[in-house]
């Protein structure tokens, strides 16, 4: 399944694009990641606002989730060692689809997972869908770390590299 994914410009330019990237604000994140990290969940309102900030559209849907519920599937995904596990655990939330489960884990973990995205996707010569599979997830997460891996640069740097191309190019 690997052949799937292919890079569609050269590694050698990934820092290049990553620099090219629109200057965010991600100090709240990181905020949230550290406190997410140190309590070993998320509370609502940071699920609400870390979704939200994925998929601005997403915030009636994922708000349907009590307090509760949020703290035991985010306590029980980010407690595992599965990355299986991990990623179908967020996906048992309301309103949570693969790309906002990536981006709660990202943001839980920045150094270790990327996040999903059709930009990103096409960058690497995959169309989007509607849904994808833990599988494909899997893959993905591979892909993106061998690759950050070999090229030298963090998994955020790949991840804005793969946009930033996917952007400049005039799709998606």
């Amino acid at each position: 399944m690997a052949a799937l994914f292919e890079l569609q410009f050269s590694p050698e330019e990934i820092t290049a694009f990553a620099d090219r990237f629109p200057e965010t604000d991600d100090r709240r994140t990181i905020v949230v990641g550290e406190a997410v990290r140190a309590r070993g969940h998320y509370t609502r309102d940071e699920f609400i606002e870390v979704c939200a900030w994925k998929t601005p559209r997403s915030r009636p849907r994922v708000a349907s989730n009590s307090e509760a519920t949020v703290i035991d599937a985010t306590g029980r995904a980010l407690a595992s060692t599965d990355e299986s596990t991990r990623f179908a655990t967020m996906l048992e939330l309301h309103g949570v689809g693969a790309p906002t489960a990536s981006t709660l884990l990202y943001v839980a973990f920045p150094d270790d997972y990327p996040i999903l995205d059709v930009r990103a996707l096409e960058s690497l010569g995959v169309k989007a869908r509607s849904t994808y599979p833990i599988s494909f997830w899997l893959e993905y997460l591979d892909v993106c770390r061998t690759l950050a891996r070999r090229s030298g640069v963090s998994i955020r740097t790949l991840d804005k590299a793969l946009w930033q191309f996917s952007k400049e190019r005039g799709n998606s």
